[in-house]
C-alpha cells in the first residue's frame, strides 16, 4: 500500500475553501486595509501628453483641510532605478522613477502626489493643485491614430527554412494585414499600496495588490537601497490583474516615499482614470500575415510580421509571433518584431500577451486560405496539425488538437454549416458559423513551499505565491488532502508574502503548474519527519520500518492499525512536524514540447436593417492536461471567452490623435461585455493528464481561454456578411461603413 490509495481529490470538483472569506467580506483587500495613523494619497495626473512641466501651484492645495503634504520633483527622495532583470526578479513595469524628471511623456503620467488626513481631503486637494507646461510638438499619438510609423526599434524574430523563396513559389497565397487597438485590463480592483516604515525608516511593509510579492520586494530593494530581509510585501487577496499587476509601478515607489518622509503609513487606491492612463495596458499592433500553400492545403511558407506600441519611457515588446513558430507544421516559417514608442502609459503583459493578439491574425488568416482552397477550416488545420513542435523538433509532452477540434465541432453542429457567405439565416437574422483554434505555452518556474502537520489535528501549506482570483488557495489545500487524505476543513493555505518560502509569478498560466510539485514535496517532507516521529521511542509506532508506514484520512497506518496525525505527536509530545520542499523544471525540458491546445467555435447573428452583430453561442474543447479543480479551471476558459467577445466586438483606448491624450479612460466610454452580451457558453476541458510536465498532469488555464476567440468571431463575421474585418474590434460602425 501507498499513501496515493485514499479518494482523490486533484480533479474533482472542489469549493474554494477562501470563497466564504469573500462572500462576508473578512477577506482583506490592500484598498480596504487600515492601519492606525494612516495617511492617504492621491495622486495628480498630467493633462498633456509630450512637454515639460513648468511649475506646480500648490498653495491653496497646501491650504486644504487635512493636507499634510505634496510630494513632487522638487520635494522627493532620491532613489536608484531598479535594474529591471527578469533573471534577477526585479523586474518593474516602469522603470523611469516618479517625479525623476519634469518632462512629461505620456498623458496621466503623475506630475504630484497629495498626501492628507483621509482619501477625500486628499482628492479634493489635488483638484486644486494647479500645473503649468510648455507643450511640445510632435506627440507620438499611436501606432493606428496615425499612417506614420515613426521611429521603430527591431526587436527579437525566428526564422527557419526559406519562407520568402517558398512564399513567393506558392500555389495559393494570402498576405494580409490586421490591427488590433489598444485594450485596457479593467479589473475589478485597481492598483492599490498601503506603505509602512519601521525601525526608523530602516524596514518596510508593503500590502500590494500585485501578482508578485517576491519581484515587488526585490524591485524596491533595488530602488530604496535596502536589505531584502528589511522588506516585506504582502498580497492575501486580489481582485484580479489580467497582467498589470505582475510588476511594480510608479504610484508604489511614491506611496513608500510619502510614508518615509510623512513617518506615517500611507494608502494610494488609484481611481479608475489613472488605473487606465498610467496602469498599462495591452498595446496597439499591426500584423502583416503571409501564407503560403500548396493545392491540397499543405502550408509551405508562414511569414508573420508584427508592430506593437511601447512608451518613451519604458520598452515594452508584446510578442506578437512567439506561438507561431509553433502552432502548424510548415518547415518555412518567420516572425519578425518590432516596437514603436508613443506618448502613451507604459503597455504591459495582458491576459495570454502577445499570442492572443497573434493568433488573431494567424487565425483569421488561416481562415482566408481556407476560402482561397474552398476547403473546411476544420480540415484545413488538421492537415497542418503539428505531430512534433516545429520550432523545437521535440516532440510534444501531450497534445490533442485533433480531439478539441472534432469533439467541439460535433457539439457545436458544424456538419449543418452551409459554407456560402450569408446562406444561414434564421427570420431577420443572418447567422455566421467561424472557428479558430487556440494555444497558450505550458511553463514552470522555480518554487518553494512549507507544510506543517499539526497537534491539534489541523495542517498548514504555505507559499509566496498569490492567488489572484483563479482559485490557487484550493488548489494547494487539494494537493495537501491528496497526499494525507485530511480533510479539506482541516487544511489552512497562506499565500502571498514575501515572509514565506519563496513562490512564483501568478501570471503566464505557471503557477498551478509550478506551486504544486513544490507543496508535494513538502507534505512528503512533512510525513517523513511524523513517521519518525512516530516509529521513535515512545511513539505510536515505536520499532516500526517507516517505510511501512503510510498516510490515510489524516491518520498514519500500517495497514492494521490506524492512529491520527494529532495522536502520533501527541504521543511523541510534539505540537508539530514540519515540511519544506521545492520543485523546479528539470530534464524534461530539453525533452519535450510544452504546450495547451484547444479550438472555439461561435456563432455569430446579424441584424442587416441596423448592423447589429452579437455572439449567440461558443463551443470549446480545450486539453490542459487534467484540470486540477474542474469548475474553477472551466470557469478561466469561460472568462476568457468573454473577454475574448470584448476584444473582438467592443473593447478599444481610444487617444486624440492630435495630441496623444486617452479620452476615454472611463468605464462609461470604454465599453466592456455585460451579462447581454455574453454568449452561451459550452466548454468541456479533456481529461488527458500531463505528467511530464508535472506530478499532477496540470497545465495552466488562465490564457488559453481567450486566444481564438477573436478570430473565431471575425471569421463567422465573414461567413455571415462576406465582409472580412481584420481590424479589432469590429464595430457597428464598421458594418455599417461596410454596407
Amino acid at each position: 500500500m501507498n499513501d496515493m490509495t485514499q479518494p482523490k481529490v486533484v480533479g474533482q470538483r472542489t469549493p474554494r475553501i477562501d470563497g466564504e472569506f469573500k462572500l462576508t467580506g473578512r477577506a482583506g483587500y490592500t484598498g480596504e486595509l487600515h492601519v492606525d495613523g494612516m495617511l492617504y494619497g492621491y495622486p495628480v495626473p498630467s493633462t498633456i501628453a509630450n512637454g515639460k512641466l513648468e511649475s506646480l501651484e500648490l498653495d491653496e492645495a497646501r491650504a486644504m483641510p487635512g493636507v499634510v503634504d505634496i510630494f513632487h520633483h522638487g520635494h522627493f527622495e532620491t532613489l536608484h532605478r531598479s535594474p529591471n532583470s527578469m533573471a534577477h526578479g526585479d523586474m518593474v513595469n516602469e522603470v523611469r522613477l516618479p517625479f525623476e524628471d519634469e518632462r512629461i511623456y505620456y498623458h496621466g503620467q503623475y506630475v504630484a502626489l497629495v498626501v492628507a488626513e483621509t482619501f477625500e481631503q486628499a482628492r479634493a486637494a489635488a483638484q486644486r493643485v494647479v500645473a503649468r507646461y510648455t507643450r511640445m510638438s510632435g506627440a507620438a499619438p499611436g501606432l493606428l491614430q496615425t499612417d506614420a510609423e515613426g521611429e521603430l526599434q527591431e526587436s527579437a524574430g525566428t526564422s527557419r527554412g526559406d519562407p520568402q523563396a517558398a512564399f513567393g513559389g506558392a500555389e495559393v497565397k494570402v498576405d494580409s494585414t490586421y490591427q488590433i487597438a489598444a485594450e485596457s485590463h479593467l479589473q475589478m480592483e485597481m492598483h492599490a499600496t498601503l506603505a509602512e516604515w519601521h525601525d526608523d525608516g530602516q524596514r518596510l511593509v508593503v500590502h500590494e495588490s500585485t501578482q508578485g510579492v517576491f519581484f515587488q520586494r526585490n524591485a524596491m530593494a533595488r530602488v530604496f537601497g535596502l536589505a531584502q530581509e528589511n522588506l516585506e510585501v504582502i498580497s492575501h487577496y486580489i481582485g484580479s490583474g489580467f497582467g498589470n499587476k505582475l510588476f511594480m509601478w510608479p504610484h508604489a515607489v511614491a506611496t513608500t516615499v510619502a510614508a518615509r518622509m510623512t513617518g506615517r503609513p500611507v494608502k494610494v487606491v488609484l481611481p479608475r482614470q489613472q488605473d487606465m492612463s498610467s496602469g498599462g495596458n495591452r498595446p496597439a499592433s499591426r500584423q502583416r500575415i503571409r501564407l503560403g500553400a500548396d493545392r491540397s492545403g499543405k502550408l509551405t511558407s508562414v511569414i508573420h510580421d508584427s508592430t506593437t506600441e511601447t512608451s518613451l519611457v519604458h520598452q515594452y515588446v508584446d510578442g506578437c509571433g512567439s506561438a507561431t513558430p509553433s502552432f502548424y507544421a510548415c518547415d518555412n516559417v518567420s516572425t519578425s518584431q518590432r516596437v514603436l514608442e508613443v506618448n502613451h502609459g507604459t503597455p504591459c503583459p495582458m491576459r495570454a500577451p502577445g499570442e492572443v493578439s497573434g493568433i488573431f491574425a494567424l487565425e483569421t488568416a488561416m481562415d482566408e486560405l481556407a476560402v482561397e482552397l474552398d476547403m473546411d477550416p476544420v480540415e484545413l488545420r488538421r492537415k497542418n496539425n503539428a505531430e512534433l513542435d516545429p520550432a523545437s523538433g521535440l516532440p510534444w509532452s501531450s497534445k490533442h488538437l485533433d480531439e478539441c477540434l472534432t469533439s467541439a465541432a460535433e457539439r457545436f453542429g458544424w456538419a449543418q454549416r452551409n459554407p456560402a457567405v450569408g446562406s444561414m439565416r434564421d427570420g431577420d437574422e443572418i447567422i455566421g458559423y467561424g472557428m479558430a483554434a487556440c494555444t497558450w505555452s505550458a511553463g514552470r518556474q522555480p518554487c518553494e513551499a512549507r507544510v506543517e502537520l499539526r497537534a491539534d489535528g489541523t495542517l498548514f501549506a504555505a507559499c509566496g505565491t498569490q492567488d489572484i482570483g483563479t482559485g490557487t488557495y484550493t488548489i494547494v489545500a487539494q494537493a495537501v488532502a491528496e497526499l494525507t487524505g485530511a480533510e479539506l476543513s482541516r487544511i489552512e493555505v497562506k499565500l502571498g508574502e514575501t515572509s514565506l518560502p519563496a513562490g512564483p509569478l501568478s501570471g503566464g498560466s505557471m503557477a498551478t503548474a509550478t506551486v504544486l510539485p513544490a507543496v508535494a514535496a513538502a507534505v512528503r517532507d512533512a510525513l517523513d519527519a511524523i513517521k519518525e516521529a512516530a516509529i521513535g521511542s515512545g511513539g505510536a509506532f515505536e520499532g516500526s520500518d517507516a517505510d511501512s508506514l503510510f498516510a490515510d484520512a489524516g491518520c498514519l497506518t500500517d495497514g492494521n492499525r490506524r492512529v491520527s496525525f494529532e495522536e502520533v505527536l501527541e504521543t511523541s509530545k510534539l505540537s508539530s512536524v514540519n515540511g519544506h520542499g521545492s520543485a523546479a523544471p528539470g530534464n524534461e525540458q530539453n525533452e519535450y514540447a510544452f504546450r495547451s491546445f484547444g479550438a472555439h467555435f461561435v456563432e455569430v447573428r446579424i441584424d442587416p436593417d441596423i448592423s447589429r452583430v452579437r455572439v449567440a453561442r461558443v463551443v470549446s474543447s480545450i486539453d490542459i492536461g487534467r484540470a486540477i479543480n474542474p469548475p474553477t479551471a472551466r470557469n478561466q476558459v469561460e472568462g476568457g471567452i468573454v473577454m475574448g467577445v470584448g476584444m473582438g466586438l467592443l473593447e478599444k483606448l481610444d487617444y486624440d490623435p492630435r495630441d496623444a491624450r486617452l479620452i476615454n479612460a472611463n468605464v462609461a466610454d470604454y465599453i466592456v461585455p455585460t451579462h447581454a452580451d455574453a454568449p452561451e457558453i459550452d466548454v468541456e476541458l479533456l481529461d488527458y493528464p500531463d505528467f511530464k510536465h508535472n506530478e499532477f498532469g496540470g497545465r495552466g488555464v488562465g490564457e488559453i481561454g481567450l486566444t481564438g476567440v477573436a478570430p473565431a468571431i471575425a471569421n463567422a463575421i465573414y461567413h455571415a456578411t462576406g465582409k472580412r474585418y481584420r481590424d479589432l474590434p469590429i464595430t457597428i460602425e464598421d458594418l455599417l461603413a461596410a454596407d
